[in-house]
């Protein structure tokens, strides 16, 4: 809503439409307008805070290890717990941009003693810090910083993995990734609605897990990981076919495409198109994301996802063992396939315009 007339418009638009006598709380609608209006951040001021946090946090830490105070682990991790909840609280009590960098700043801090203080025993350290984490998301519910611990909950889940050479382990984390984001995705309405705190709540972790998913799919190919078999790459990425296959036929009753030979062309164009890729799961997760991006209108996922998805696309093409005519054919094929699509939803998309 861009003012309180559009609302008041749309409140009275509903009670002339609708057979019984419908009552809002008009009083209370505008206090939870104003009040999201006063605080709403953009998402590039709250990026810009949180590398305005990571900065501060590692001036701090390189001054406190120019100075010898790493000596005491004890000191570090007493003193990390005392900044991740003195952020905790200050993000809680106060939604200003300044104080969302400083709850960031001691947040990261505390993070990065707490791990230097544990860092005798790793898997604590994953432990510690999901748990810490996930108090962070349920009794703050703060943006930026519920963000944050999306990723840190995310990153020692896969660096546990990694670390322990649980390769059929990262396989199952991003199929889980994949088919949590896509329930995030579609049942948007059902999830704000069911309850205030999932409401605070569902953005930050949409966005979080959209960052993580595109970040173990990134661990893939990260030379320092290739110990993992790409033999069972197939089972995620099976996965993800299936479920972009469903997002398809939920867009097909979106772009009013009923003709059954061309949702078959669509079907087969779209396994064609990703078959190539089943031992790589990234450029089928990047299409996912956005594919649901789409569906829903979020544009920051959508160019988060072009973004990966030209990432993706080149590892994959810099990765292939063939010549490079071979690989010249393979890009043409999909390049044609791609406009094939394109022409295809344009065209639909024209047609219902003109209706």
């Amino acid at each position: 809503m861009r003012n309180k007339e559009d609302i008041k418009n749309l409140m009275n638009e509903l009670q002339t439409g609708s057979h019984k006598e419908i009552r809002f709380d008009e009083e209370a609608i505008f206090a939870a307008y104003e009040e999201k209006n006063t605080n709403h951040q953009s998402l590039s001021i709250k990026i810009l805070s949180i590398f305005g946090g990571l900065l501060a946090c590692i001036t701090f830490l390189a001054f406190m290890f120019a100075t010898n105070m790493f000596e005491s682990e004890t000191g570090m991790v007493i003193t990390g717990l005392i900044c991740i909840t003195g952020s905790s609280l200050v993000s809680r009590l106060s939604r200003k941009t300044i104080m969302d960098t400083l709850s960031v700043t001691f947040f990261i801090t505390g993070f990065a003693l707490l791990a230097f203080g544990l860092s005798k025993d790793e898997n604590s350290i994953y432990i510690s810090f999901s748990i810490l984490a996930l108090c962070t998301i349920f009794f703050v519910q703060s943006y930026i910083l519920s963000f944050i611990s999306i990723l840190i909950i995310n990153g020692c889940i896969v660096t546990f993995a990694i670390s322990n050479d649980l390769n059929t382990l990262l396989h199952i984390i991003i199929a889980i990734q994949a088919l949590f984001i896509t329930f995030l995705f579609l049942q948007e309405a059902k999830i704000i609605t069911a309850n205030k705190i999932f409401s605070k709540l569902y953005d930050p972790i949409r966005t979080g897990m959209m960052f993580s998913f595109i970040f173990t799919l990134a661990t893939l190919g990260i030379n320092l990981i290739r110990n993992i078999d790409i033999s069972f790459n197939w089972i995620p990425s099976a996965i993800i076919v299936l479920t972009i296959l469903y997002v398809v036929s939920l867009l097909f009753k979106k772009l009013e495409i009923t003709n059954t030979p061309n949702k078959v062309i669509i079907y087969i164009s779209t396994v064609s198109m990703l078959l190539p890729t089943l031992l790589t799961p990234t450029i089928a997760g990047a299409i996912l994301i956005l594919l649901l991006s789409f569906f829903v209108n979020y544009k920051t996922g959508f160019v988060l996802a072009i973004i990966a998805l030209i990432y993706f696309i080149g590892k994959f093409y810099y990765d292939l063992h063939f010549t490079l005519l071979t690989k010249s054919i393979i890009l043409f094929v999909s390049g044609v396939i791609f406009l094939a699509i394109y022409f295809f939803t344009h065209k639909k998309l024209t047609e219902n315009e003109k209706i």
